[in-house]
C-alpha cells in the first residue's frame, strides 16, 4: 500500500487557558508550546460551535469556530478569525468536544480552514465526527514541532492506535467515501446466534448479535452494525440528507424507511427565545425547519412534528423513543449525545454525527466499536429528596471520570437502588453517560420494564431469555456506591463535572431562574418530584421568591397529560410556575427559560452546564427537588433544606 505524506502549511492555534496568549496568536503571533500552556481542559461543542449560530448545515460555517470559546472568562476569539488568521491546526487540552454530537463543530473548523485537531484526549463522538469528514486527530504533541519545521507527516501517524475500521475510513477520506466502496444496503437485519465461548456482558452480546463482519473481534475493534431505529431532529436533518444526496445521489432509496424518524423538538420554540428573536434568526431557523420538513414530504419515515398551534411539539427525541418506539436488545442511534436515554429499556442506544446517521439511512449500518465495559453497581437505597440525578452528579466528580477514563466506555448500572428505580429514573442514569464521556448506559430489563412499555404503548412483550450480562463477563473497572449515604448534590457553572454537595456549599447562592425539564428531567416521575416539592410548598403558605422565576417544561405531550390527570396544574398555576410546552428550550438555549445577562444565575434540571449552554448566564445543575426547592428559597437549597427554614420559621 501507498504511503501518504500529508503537509501542512498553515498556522497553530493553541487554546490556551490565558485569554491573552489567545488574542495574541489571533493578532499574528505564533506562539511555542510552552508559551501557550496551560491549555484548555474540556473545550466542549457548545462553546466550538455555540447553538445559536447553528443555522446552516455547509461551508457558511467556517465563519463561526470557537466563537463560543471561553477562557479567564472573556470570548477572545470573534466571527471569521479562525479563516482570517491561516490556522490549520488546533492544538487543546483533555476531552476536546465534549456534550453535544453536533458536528456542525469539526464541519465548522474544516470550514474555516482547520484539517488537523492535536489534543491531549477527544470525546468519541467527536473524533469519530471528524473521521467522517476528513479533519486528522492525534494526541502526538511531538507533531507540532515537526510541521513548523515543514516536515511532511506519513497518514501512518494519524492511523496510530486506531481500530482497522476507522484507519479504513481515514484512508478512504472519509466514511461515505468508505461506505459507498464496502457497504452495499441490505433491507434485511441481521441477527447472528450470540457466541456461547466466553461469558458477555449485555452490550456485547448485542453487538454481537447485530454485527456484520466475520471472526472474532477484540474490545476497542471497529466494526458496523445492524440498526434498527435511526433518528434525526430538526437540527440535523437536513444536514444528514444533504450528506446522504451528495454521497449516495438524489434517487437514493432509504432502507426501512418504517424505521427512520424525524423529530422536530430542538427549534420548535424559536419565536420564544430571546437570543433567536434578538439576532434575527428566526430566518435561518426557518431554512433548517424546511430541509426538515422537505425530508419528511420525500420519504416514508416516521415524523413526530409541532403542534398545530405551533406552542410546542409532541415531545423531545429520546423521551419519545422510550416512551413509543424502543424495545429491549434493540440498536438505536440518534443525532443527539443523549440518545442513551433508551438504555433504560436495555437496548444498545447511542449518539452519532450527521454522516453516521446519513450512512445509517442509506445502507441500514451504523458504526461503532466494540467498546470497555464500565460496571456502576448503586447499592442501598436513595433517601427521600435523593434522584438518579444526583448519582449521576456523584460520578462526574469522580476524579477519573473528570480526567477521561470513560471515554468510549458502556456504563452498566446495576445494584439495589437500580431495581429499585422506576424506567423514569433508570433513563436519567443512561441519558446523562453523555455527560460522563461514554459510548452509552444500559439497564437490564426486567419486569419494570415489561410494565413500563405496557402501560406507556398498551403493548405486551416478553423479554428475551438472553438479555442479560453472563456472571464473570469482563469489566475494565467498576464503581461502587453506596446510595444511602448519597445526599443532594448540584454541579457549579462551568461544567457537569463540577460537583458539590449542597451541604458544602461555603456561601448561599441566590437564584434568578429556575428551570426543570429537558429530556432528562421533564419525565412523568421529574414531574412527581417538583409536584411534590411545590404542593408542600402551598401547603404551607410559601411562594415562588420574589425575584426567581420558575419554568416547568414538559418533555412529551403524554406528561402533560399526565400531569392534568394527576391535578398538578392547579398547584402549578396557584404558584405562577411559567408552563412549557414540549421541547427542548432552554437546555438548548432555544426558548424561555434561558438566561439573558451574564449576571443571572440558573439552577437547572439539563444535563449540562457548559459556558453559553443555557444562555450566558451561570448554571448550576441540580435535580427535580433542588430545582423546585430553591425557587421556594430563593438561593440554592435542597427540599430538606426549605422544610428546615419553614419549622425554623415557625419557631
Amino acid at each position: 500500500m501507498t504511503n501518504t505524506k500529508i503537509r501542512f502549511d498553515g498556522r497553530i492555534l493553541f487554546l490556551s487557558d490565558s485569554s491573552e496568549a489567545v488574542k495574541a496568536q489571533l493578532q499574528g503571533r505564533d506562539l511555542t508550546t510552552a508559551e501557550a500552556l496551560p491549555l484548555r481542559d474540556n473545550i466542549s461543542t457548545d462553546e466550538i460551535t455555540p447553538v445559536v449560530i447553528m443555522m446552516t448545515y455547509d461551508h457558511r460555517l467556517g465563519e463561526f469556530p470557537y466563537v463560543g470559546f471561553k477562557t479567564q472568562g472573556v470570548l477572545p476569539i470573534g466571527n471569521f478569525a479562525v479563516k482570517n488568521g491561516g490556522f490549520q491546526i488546533t492544538v487543546a487540552g483533555k476531552r476536546y468536544g465534549k456534550g453535544s454530537s453536533r458536528e456542525s463543530s469539526p464541519l465548522a473548523e474544516k470550514s474555516a480552514g482547520i484539517r488537523l485537531i492535536i489534543a491531549e484526549s477527544f470525546e468519541r463522538i467527536y473524533r469519530q465526527n471528524c473521521d467522517n469528514i476528513g479533519i486528522y486527530t492525534s494526541t502526538d504533541f511531538g507533531l507540532i514541532e515537526r510541521i513548523r519545521a515543514g516536515e511532511a507527516i506519513d497518514i501512518e501517524e494519524f492511523l496510530v492506535g486506531r481500530d482497522a475500521v476507522t484507519q479504513a475510513v481515514i484512508r478512504a477520506g472519509g466514511l461515505l467515501p468508505y461506505s459507498k466502496a464496502e457497504l452495499p444496503p441490505r433491507d434485511e437485519k441481521v441477527f447472528n446466534p450470540i457466541p456461547r465461548d466466553r461469558p458477555l456482558t449485555l452490550v456485547e452480546k448485542i453487538i454481537e448479535r447485530r454485527r456484520i463482519s466475520q471472526g472474532p473481534v477484540a474490545r476497542g475493534d471497529g466494526l458496523f452494525i445492524s440498526a434498527d431505529w435511526r433518528f434525526s431532529h430538526d437540527y440535523f436533518t437536513g444536514m444528514c440528507a444533504h450528506f446522504m444526496h451528495e454521497a449516495f445521489g438524489e434517487t437514493v432509496n432509504l432502507v426501512r424507511p418504517q424505521e427512520i424518524i424525524a423529530f422536530q423538538d430542538h427549534l420548535i420554540l424559536a419565536n420564544q427565545s430571546f437570543p433567536h428573536v434578538r439576532d434575527n434568526l428566526l430566518a435561518a431557523v426557518g431554512g433548517l425547519a424546511s430541509a426538515h420538513d422537505e425530508f419528511v414530504r420525500r420519504y416514508p419515515v416516521v415524523a413526530h412534528g409541532a403542534l398545530k398551534d405551533s406552542s410546542g411539539s409532541e415531545g423531545i427525541c429520546h423521551a419519545l423513543m422510550t416512551e413509543k418506539h424502543a424495545l429491549p436488545g434493540q440498536v438505536v442511534v440518534g443525532t443527539d449525545s443523549h440518545s442513551p436515554h433508551s438504555g433504560a429499556l436495555g437496548c444498545l442506544a447511542f449518539g452519532a454525527g450527521a454522516t453516521d446517521i446519513a450512512n445509517s439511512w442509506a445502507t441500514g449500518y451504523i458504526r461503532c466499536r466494540m467498546p470497555e465495559i464500565i460496571r456502576v453497581e448503586l447499592s442501598g437505597r436513595l433517601k427521600p429528596g435523593v434522584t438518579a440525578k444526583d448519582v449521576v452528579l456523584e460520578l462526574l466528580r469522580n476524579e477519573s471520570i473528570r480526567q477521561g477514563n470513560a471515554i468510549g466506555a458502556v456504563f452498566e448500572y446495576s445494584g439495589e437502588a437500580v431495581r429499585a428505580m422506576s424506567i423514569d429514573e433508570r433513563a436519567t442514569l443512561t441519558n446523562m453517560v453523555a455527560e460522563l464521556g461514554g459510548f452509552t448506559g444500559i439497564v437490564q430489563p426486567d419486569q419494570k420494564t415489561v410494565d413500563f412499555i405496557r402501560e406507556r404503548r398498551g403493548v405486551e412483550i416478553v423479554l428475551e431469555d438472553w438479555l442479560f450480562s453472563d456472571e464473570g463477563a469482563e469489566y475494565k473497572q467498576q464503581f461502587s456506591i453506596d446510595c444511602s449515604r448519597l445526599t443532594p448534590l448540584v454541579a457549579a457553572p462551568g461544567d457537569p463535572g463540577n460537583g458539590v454537595a449542597l451541604a458544602e456549599l461555603d456561601q448561599q447562592v441566590s437564584v434568578d431562574i429556575a428551570y426543570g425539564g429537558s429530556c432528562t428531567a421533564g419525565k412523568r416521575e421529574d414531574f412527581d418530584y417538583y409536584h411534590e416539592v411545590l404542593a408542600w410548598g402551598v401547603e404551607h403558605g410559601l411562594t415562588i421568591a420574589e425575584h426567581t422565576r420558575l419554568y416547568l417544561q414538559f418533555g412529551t405531550l403524554a406528561v402533560r397529560d399526565y400531569c392534568i390527570e394527576q391535578g398538578y396544574l392547579k398547584t402549578f398555576e396557584r404558584l405562577g410556575v411559567e408552563l412549557i410546552m414540549p421541547g427542548c428550550g432552554a437546555c438548548a438555549n432555544c426558548g424561555p427559560g434561558s438566561s439573558t445577562r451574564a449576571d443571572q444565575v440558573t439552577v437547572s434540571a439539563i444535563n449540562r452546564n457548559f459556558p453559553g449552554r443555557s444562555g450566558p448566564g451561570q448554571v448550576w445543575l441540580a435535580s427535580p427537588y433542588t430545582v423546585a426547592a430553591s425557587a421556594l428559597l430563593g438561593r440554592l437549597g435542597s427540599f430538606e433544606e426549605l422544610r428546615e427554614s419553614a419549622r425554623q420559621e415557625v419557631v
